[in-house]
């Protein structure tokens, strides 16, 4: 094999071990949400505190994602990277064996999503700054995002099928495959990605401080935008499939794998949405400005007409359609951010918009299960106030070329 093609193979397994990060943080966190309700029964706790399993997971990684973007930058990616993959296989074993042997296993059970949490603080949000360090080239960063967010979506693609199989042999059994996941991301990343991770002069904290304040008195319109955008966008998203999920398996009776296969579909449209997104937008700050604006228009087209019918195939079709327009709406938003900062501040730039992202994940499940007391309409009606919202700030906000 030619040196060329000897570097080609070495890029291609460094995207792959990258990919592997947000896929397994992925189904470490989606895979549980369509077998909460087995978990209500086998633990005896009710929808709200079901909905607790998800959003502990992704509460505690928004408040550790900082300090994780810091000391990425400070120390170098895989130096944090690879113990927060194993500090969330640890989560994963806690949280299994409490279910396995515990009789009141509800709160170990969160214990292990704490640390999960913690460990995913240091992985999915250091996977984009790692992509600008090491493309150099804004069109291969731009197709690589595209390819981390369809490793992420992909993971919200499998997820369902995956954990209602494995709960179909035992239902504790997600829990241990998440260990299982992250070990095998701790062995690709640490032997497949060779990347220059020493310092010649770590820049100090206030100096470090002192970039991110320039960087936000200089982008501060469209950045704070991009943030909102990401966390309203990713509090849709899992809101949607959590009430999804809830819908089929309360209303329509449709459970384990089949169930997992329904969701699945629509999944698919988020996943193929991004990597082709990633693959077309280029470097074009405006093409990525007006992909982002209308992936959300049509998720907002989707949400505000959740309520005109309720079979579960109508349903289906609009996760179908919003989830095809917050894929096209995932990848731009993490190219702006990626390839507008320098790699000294970009670590801590990426953890601030994933700390958003988070924050959307938490919020949906728990707010959703409040809201299912009452109509859907209240539902279709909030979920349309986000979108409005969202479309609004990448509508007027977004304009990196202006600063």
């Amino acid at each position: 094999m030619s040196v060329l093609g000897k570097l080609k193979q070495k890029r291609r397994w460094a995207i792959a071990s990258l990919a592997s990060v947000p896929l397994i943080m992925t189904l470490g966190n989606s895979m549980l949400i369509p077998i909460l309700p087995v978990m209500e029964q086998k633990l005896h706790i009710t929808k709200l505190q079901s909905s607790y399993i998800i959003s502990v997971y992704s509460i505690v990684a928004i408040l550790f994602i900082p300090l994780a973007g810091y000391l990425s930058d400070r120390f170098g990616r895989k130096k944090v990277l690879i113990p927060a993959l194993i500090l969330a296989g640890i989560g994963g074993l806690i949280a299994g064996f409490a279910a396995w042997k515990m009789e009141n296993a509800f709160t170990v059970i969160l214990l292990g999503r704490v640390l999960q949490g913690i460990g995913a603080s240091g992985a999915m949000p250091i996977v984009l700054p790692f992509i600008g360090d090491l493309f150099q080239r804004e069109k291969d960063a731009s197709a690589t995002l595209g390819v981390i967010e369809t490793a992420n979506t992909g993971g919200k693609v499998l997820s369902p099928i995956l954990g209602a199989g494995l709960t179909a042999i035992i239902w504790f059994l997600p829990f241990f495959s998440i260990t299982f996941f992250c070990l095998l991301s701790v062995l690709m990343v640490a032997f497949l990605i060779q990347s220059s991770e020493e310092k010649e002069e770590p820049i100090v904290f206030r100096t470090y401080m002192k970039e991110i304040k320039q960087a936000f008195q200089q982008h501060r319109r469209w950045l704070l935008a991009v943030f909102a955008i990401g966390a309203i966008l990713m509090f849709i998203l899992f809101g949607f499939l959590f009430y999804l999920s809830s819908v089929l398996e309360d209303d329509f009776d449709i459970k384990g794998i089949q169930k997992g296969l329904w969701l699945a579909a629509p999944l698919l449209a988020l996943a193929v949405a991004s990597y082709v997104t990633g693959k077309k937008i280029g470097s074009n700050l405006r093409v990525m400005k007006w992909v982002t604006f209308i992936g959300i228009v049509l998720t907002g087209l989707s949400v505000v007409i959740i309520s005109f019918f309720d079979h579960f195939l109508y349903l289906l079709c609009l996760f179908f359609v919003c989830g095809a327009g917050i894929g096209m709406a995932l990848p731009s938003l993490d190219a702006l951010i990626t390839k507008t900062f320098s790699d000294s501040i970009r670590g801590a730039i990426t953890s601030i918009y994933s700390s958003m992202r988070f924050i959307g994940v938490a919020a949906g499940p728990p707010v959703i299960a409040l809201f299912m007391k009452w109509h859907v309409f209240w539902i279709a009606g909030l979920f349309t106030i986000f979108a409005l919202a969202a479309g609004m700030l990448a509508f007027r906000n977004i304009d990196p070329e202006a600063d």
